[in-house]
């Protein structure tokens, strides 16, 4: 006779950086969770496409919880990052006037970050404008100075986040899509593609499909519209033409097309915004492409004697709602989290927070670890020393990105090995170079055979 399912306190459904962020806390608080997520590896979703940017709240809408969030996530992620060995790119940001209409607009974008508690915020001149950037297009009018905003490393944080939840106790099963589910007596009994999972509170953080998951629960309050953002990656020399965050005026649709560092090393343009049908798919488009590439070099004229490194696109959960759905429903024991836009990397550990609070209110008190168990993933940004650089670095398999035979067999093994091509990708930058993938990928295969759900078991030698 099989041995009765384990009954959760929690599970969490949806393996983004939100996901992640809300497993993280829960389990430092003592709850036994798990999470649950659809594809072979986490951030497989909206998280895995995004500027990649730590936001400080200045433009966000004021008293909304998604400021609120933000700001409680910014602060958090400075408290933990060393400990988690994560890193910052100290860049600050600049909006830029190139016209009269955004000229007048400047005031108002200061006076809402001074609302919004981001007070080192203010007006430059020109004069500094262009001694911060001096490779910026002639013709700017004037600009705001955001010294708070920085860039980040997108996917280290999140598999951060993961690895202290299961160092905790959590519990992460991937290849586990939810089906249904149904509540019997003081828990729930949700169906899944690899068998029942028993929980007493669900939380839905299934981003992309959040409204279809929230329907477990009841009629959804709110619709999914999938809103696509592609991006142009320049190869690395161009990194050293922009030193700051660029962005545009933003408008009430849109923060528009900035221009950015990467963590990675490379120059970075996008996103657009483009509504669409398809929760699955994020196709680029060629000519949304040149319009960035265009864009890019009106901005930087010197770009135009740089190349293209890559491109992709990313899909954001956005609602018929401009702030974060988030909720408990105490009599349904379910708390939803949905509409996370392009702000969760930044805001996660707020909403996780957030989320935190509605779990101790509603549910049952937390129990804090008063001494966290820390588990520091491997560097991948280029602003700090990287495993190829030391002594026994070995045999360097990706050449384009620098990724030894060492951190790719690392990141295939340990509690959370990478599941997928894509997860692996993300753990350690393999096959994202200038040739992406074109002389590595076939040792990667090698090295990887039997381990990916996308790789093929056998390898033959060529």
């Amino acid at each position: 006779m099989e041995p009765p399912a384990p009954l959760f306190d929690v599970a969490v459904i949806g393996g983004g950086v939100v996901g992640c962020a809300i497993l993280r806390r829960l389990a430092l608080g003592g709850a036994e969770c798990v999470l649950l997520e659809r594809s072979a590896d986490l951030l497989a979703g909206a998280s895995k496409g995004n500027s990649a940017l730590l936001h400080t709240g200045f433009d966000a809408p004021a008293n909304s919880l998604e400021l609120a969030c933000m700001r409680a996530g910014y602060r958090e992620y400075l408290d933990i990052r060393v400990p988690l060995n994560l890193p910052l790119v100290e860049t600050g940001g600049i909006v830029v006037a190139w016209n009269d209409e955004e000229l007048v607009k400047l005031p108002a974008i200061v006076e809402q970050a001074h609302a919004n508690h981001v007070t080192d915020v203010r007006l430059i001149d020109t004069a500094e404008l262009y001694a911060r950037e001096p490779n910026l297009a002639p013709g700017a009018l004037g600009a705001v100075l955001i010294p708070g905003e920085h860039v980040i490393d997108p996917w280290s944080a999140p598999l951060a986040y993961a690895h202290q939840a299961l160092a905790h106790g959590a519990i992460v099963r991937r290849s586990t899509e939810v089906q249904g589910g149904e509540r019997e007596d003081d828990h729930w009994l949700l169906a899944t593609t690899t068998g029942e999972i028993t929980a007493r509170v669900v939380i839905n953080a299934a981003g992309l499909y959040g409204d279809q998951i929230e329907s477990i629960a009841r009629p959804a309050p709110f619709e999914i519209r999938p809103r696509k953002g592609q991006f142009v990656v320049f190869d690395k020399p161009a990194r050293e033409l922009v030193y700051s965050i660029v962005l545009p005026v933003p408008t009430a649709r849109t923060k528009g097309v900035l221009v950015c560092p990467t963590a990675y090393g490379n120059l970075l343009i996008g996103p657009t915004a483009e509504d669409q049908e398809a929760r699955d798919v994020a196709t680029v488009d060629e000519d949304a492409l040149e319009r960035l590439i265009e864009r890019a070099r009106t901005l930087v004229p010197a770009l135009a004697n740089h190349t293209v490194n890559a491109v992709y696109a990313g899909l954001r959960p956005a609602t018929q709602f401009k702030d974060y759905q988030i909720e408990a429903l105490p009599d349904r024991s379910w708390i939803t989290v949905g509409g996370i836009r392009s702000t969760g990397l930044t805001s996660a550990l707020g909403i996780a927070q957030h989320v935190a609070d509605l779990y101790a209110q509603h549910f049952g008190a937390l129990d804090w670890t008063a001494e966290p168990i820390w588990t520091p993933v491997p560097n991948l940004c280029e602003e700090r020393p990287r495993r190829w650089q030391e002594p026994d670095a070995g045999e360097i398999v990706c050449h384009c990105e620098l990724v030894t035979r060492h951190e790719i067999e690392a990141a295939l093994s340990g509690p959370l090995p990478a599941g997928d091509l894509g997860g692996l990708k993300r753990r350690t930058r393999c096959m994202m170079g200038r040739c992406q993938g074109f002389y590595c990928s076939w040792r990667v295969a090698q090295l990887a055979a039997g381990r990916l759900t996308d790789v093929p078991a056998a390898i033959e030698e060529r």
